[in-house]
This record gives C-alpha cells, sequence and structure tokens, in this order.
C-alpha cells in the first residue's frame, strides 16, 4: 500500500488536517519497522564515548530512537522522535505508545487528533532543540560528522559553525559530500564498521594525552 505515496504526501501538516487516519497508519508501519531494528556497533560506539568523556552531545537527524536504547542520555533529536506523540491542538504530550497497529489516529482529551513528534515537511526546528544545538558546535573541540550527505539544513551548517570556532572535524561516511575536502579527517567507511575502533583511538588518545582531547 505504502508503495504508492511519496514520504513527501504523508509527512507534512497538510496531509495530517486531509487524512490523519492515514498518516497515522503510515507511521504505525514505520514504528513496526523501527521496533523490529536493534542498535548497530555505532550506535553503541556512541554511547560508550558518551560515558567516557566530561562533555559530550549527540546531535542527530534519525527519528528511529535507537541512539536512546544504545544508551545516549545526552542527545538532540532535530527532527524528533517516532516512538512519542503529541495533541495537534493543545500540544500536550503522550509519551507512551498506543496500542499497535492501531487504524485509526488517537484523540486528546480536548478531541483533537495526536500526532507523532516529528517535524514535517515544511516545519520547523524545534526551536530550543536548535538552540542547544548550535551551542554544542561552537563549543565542540572535537566534531564527529556520521553517516550524513551534509546536505539537509539547517543541520548541514553544524560542521561549519564547529569549524568556525577551530573544532577539529572527522567526517565518517562511504561517500564524499560538500564537508569531505575540508574536514581535518574523512573516513569513507560504514560508521557501523568503522566507529568502533575509532573511538577505541579516541579514548586510547584521551588516557595517553588528556590535555589535548576537549
Amino acid at each position: 500500500m505504502w508503495r504508492s505515496y511519496r514520504a513527501e504526501e504523508l509527512a507534512s501538516p497538510a496531509a495530517f488536517r486531509s487524512d490523519p487516519d492515514t498518516v497515522w497508519q503510515w507511521y504505525e508501519f514505520r514504528r513496526d519497522i523501527v521496533r523490529k531494528a536493534e542498535p548497530n556497533p555505532a550506535h553503541r560506539a556512541l554511547a560508550e564515548l558518551e560515558d567516557s568523556v566530561e562533555e559530550f552531545t549527540l546531535i542527530t537527524q534519525n527519528v528511529d530512537n535507537l541512539h536512546r536504547r544504545a544508551g545516549s542520555v545526552k542527545l538532540l533529536e532535530l527532527h524528533g522522535n517516532i516512538e512519542k506523540n503529541y495533541c495537534s491542538a493543545c500540544r500536550r504530550r503522550f509519551d507512551r505508545p498506543f496500542p499497535e497497529n492501531q487504524e485509526q489516529v488517537p484523540r486528546c482529551s480536548c478531541g483533537a487528533p495526536i500526532r507523532p513528534d516529528i517535524v514535517w515537511f515544511g516545519e520547523n526546528l524545534p526551536l530550543q532543540i536548535w538552540q542547544q544545538s548550535v551551542e554544542a558546535a561552537r563549543s565542540a573541540g572535537l566534531f564527529l560528522c556520521i553517516g550524513t550527505s551534509s546536505l539537509v539544513y539547517p543541520a548541514a551548517s553544524l560542521p561549519w559553525a564547529a569549524m568556525d570556532r577551530h573544532a577539529v572535524i572527522i567526517e565518517v561516511n562511504p561517500d564524499s559530500t560538500d564537508l569531505s575536502s575540508r574536514a581535518d579527517l574523512h573516513i569513507p567507511e560504514k560508521a557501523g564498521s568503522c566507529l568502533p575502533a575509532l573511538v577505541d583511538e579516541l579514548l586510547n588518545t584521551l588516557n595517553e594525552t588528556p590535555e589535548h582531547f576537549t
């Protein structure tokens, strides 16, 4: 059924106003996929890095909740979280799951349909989370840019903000991006295969010369 839709046709405020049940069913389909997925070695390596350094912020465009399931805590979710919801009218939060595969959109006590806590096409990023992300980028000594095309703005501006403050930039991506030639190090591999070794190397550097690691 979902092959007949494009994401842009469903992931928008207009689509939700027009047909909230269909949009809700699509997100239930996606939630079912996410629930069956497991964090990969890259997710777990970042959680390990967070546990091992004093200052750490993980900024993600992912909505699949896998970073939290891997153990990450200092997390800024720029595009929301597919497991969370809020009322489309009064904005009351519903962070508990609803019955799986519910075909009709649930309703808030105010009567309005409840929507996924996802930043849809045509919507702005949550202001507070965006401001925290910019602050974290500007204060970073080391900025890891992992598995992103560096094309989706404003998120793609964050490594450049870190670079302006003279942070070391490491990009992990099998493909080259606009950032690759400017990064201090570009690792042309998938995150799941190389990030555990990279984190081990960073932690060894921290243990040996902590004054050079911020």
